[in-house]
C-alpha cells in the first residue's frame, strides 16, 4: 500500500517550489516525531481542543439521553446507525481513488455484504422478539415464522450472490487490490457485528445492561482526559502519546466510585431493568429482578451515632457493578490503545471527522466494543440464574 504521507521533497525536478498540503486526518509531524513525549499538559492549544470536545460531548449526551428515554427499539436503531458510520469509516480507510474509479461497483459490493451480515446477526438475535410482536395477526405470524425458519438459507444465498458478484468483477491488474479489499471487508464485518451483536443482546435483556457499561466507559474517558489535562506528566504508552499514568490512575478511581453509585441510581428505574420481549415501543413494567431489590445493611454503632440513619440500602447489582467498573478502568482502555496502534500503522490521526473534537464514530466506540462483550458474558455467567430441570440433566447424561 502506498504511504499516506505525501512526499514534499522540494528538490524534486517535477515539483520545484511546490509544497503539497498535508491531509487533515494525517498524524501531525510533531506527534509522530515525539512518539510519546508530547503530553497534553504541555499542549498550547489544549484549551481550544477541550472546549470543542466538551460541546460535542454535551450534544452527544443530549441526543443519547433522548434516544434512551424513547426505549429499546430506538436504542437499537441508534446502534444500527453507529454501525453504518463505523463501517463507512473503515471501508474508506484503505480505499484508493484511482482504483475505485475503475471499479465503480466494488463499493456497492461492500455494502451488500454489510446488509447481509446485518440480516443474519439481527435475525438470529431478535427472532423471538419479532415473533412475539406479530402473534395477534395469524397471516403475518405465519409469514414471519417462515422468514425466521429460512433466514439462514436466505442469508447464505445472499452471501453466495456477493461471492459470485466479486468473482465476476475481477479485473486484470487489480487482482491484488480487489482481494485485499475483499479480506478487509470481511474483517470489518467481524469487528463491527461481533460487538454490536453483544450490544443489542444487552439492550433487550434490559436497558440497564447497555446504559450502565456505556456510562462507565464515558466516565473513564472523561476522567482520563481531565486528570491527564491537569496533572499528566508521566507517559503511559507510546501508542497514545497524550495518555499519562496520572490520567489512567485518576480515571480508574473515578470509574470505580461511579460504578458503585450509578448502579444504585439506575437500578431504581424499573423501565431500565425490565427485559423487552417484543419489538414494541413504550416503557415497561415488571417485577424487578432480585439484584435490583435493595438489601438493608445496618451501620456500625460508632458511625450511626453521627448520622441520621441506622442502615443503608444497597442493591446487589452494585457488587456486580464494581467488577464491571474494574474492567472498564483497567482492561477496556486497551481497546483504545489497540485503535491507536491501528491508526499509527496507517498514519492517520482519526478514523473520521464526524464528531468534532472526538474524530469518527469508530474512535468513540473502540473501548465500548470490548466492554459490551464483557458485560454480556458476565451477565450470562454471574447474573442470570441457570435453572436445570431433571429432564434437562437426564438429557445431558444420555448424550
Amino acid at each position: 500500500m502506498r504511504d499516506i504521507h505525501t512526499d514534499t521533497n522540494c528538490s524534486s525536478p517535477r515539483t520545484p517550489n511546490v509544497r503539497l498540503r498535508r491531509r487533515s486526518n494525517e498524524i501531525p509531524a510533531e506527534i509522530s516525531k515525539s512518539n510519546g513525549n508530547n503530553l497534553l499538559v504541555d499542549d498550547k492549544s489544549k484549551y481550544k481542543s477541550m472546549w470543542i470536545r466538551a460541546y460535542s460531548s454535551l450534544w452527544m449526551l443530549a441526543s443519547v439521553s433522548l434516544i434512551i428515554y424513547l426505549g429499546h427499539l430506538y436504542i437499537w436503531a441508534m446502534v444500527v446507525v453507529i454501525q453504518i458510520f463505523m463501517a463507512s469509516e473503515l471501508f474508506n480507510l484503505l480505499r484508493r481513488a484511482s482504483q475505485d474509479k475503475r471499479l465503480p461497483k466494488f463499493k456497492l459490493l461492500n455494502w451488500h455484504y454489510f446488509f447481509t451480515a446485518m440480516l443474519f446477526v439481527y435475525g438470529r438475535i431478535l427472532s423471538q422478539q419479532l415473533v412475539n410482536t406479530v402473534t395477534s395477526d395469524k397471516l403475518l405470524y405465519r409469514f414471519v415464522s417462515n422468514l425466521i425458519k429460512y433466514q439462514m438459507v436466505i442469508c447464505y444465498f445472499l452471501y453466495i450472490a456477493g461471492f459470485v458478484w466479486f468473482i465476476l468483477s475481477l479485473k486484470k491488474r487489480y487482482y491484488k487490490y480487489q482481494f485485499g479489499q475483499y479480506a478487509w471487508t470481511h474483517m470489518i464485518l467481524i469487528v463491527v457485528f461481533t460487538q454490536s451483536a453483544f450490544t443489542v443482546a444487552n439492550i433487550f435483556v434490559g436497558i440497564f445492561w447497555f446504559l450502565f457499561p456505556a456510562i462507565l466507559i464515558a466516565m473513564n474517558d472523561v476522567g482520563a482526559y481531565f486528570f491527564g489535562f491537569y496533572f499528566g506528566r508521566t507517559p503511559l504508552i507510546k501508542l497514545s502519546p497524550k495518555k499519562t499514568w496520572e490520567g489512567f490512575i485518576g480515571a480508574s478511581v473515578a470509574t470505580m466510585i461511579a460504578a458503585f453509585t450509578f448502579a444504585n441510581f439506575l437500578g431504581r428505574f424499573q423501565w431500565l431493568t425490565c427485559p423487552r420481549k417484543d419489538l414494541s415501543t413504550g416503557w415497561l413494567q415488571c417485577d424487578p429482578d432480585p439484584i435490583f431489590k435493595p438489601d438493608y445493611i445496618p451501620l456500625p454503632g460508632l458511625i450511626s451515632h453521627w448520622l441520621p440513619w441506622k442502615e443503608i440500602a444497597v442493591l446487589p447489582v452494585q457488587w456486580h457493578a464494581l467488577w464491571m467498573g474494574l474492567f472498564a478502568s483497567i482492561i477496556a482502555p486497551f481497546g483504545g490503545f489497540f485503535a491507536s496502534g491501528f491508526k499509527r500503522a496507517f498514519k492517520i490521526k482519526d478514523f473520521g471527522d464526524s464528531i468534532p473534537g472526538h474524530g469518527g464514530f469508530t474512535d468513540r466506540m473502540d473501548c465500548q466494543m470490548v466492554m459490551a462483550v464483557f458485560v454480556y458474558i458476565y451477565h450470562q455467567s454471574f447474573v442470570v440464574g441457570q435453572d436445570y430441570s431433571v429432564e434437562m440433566l437426564l438429557d445431558q447424561v444420555s448424550l
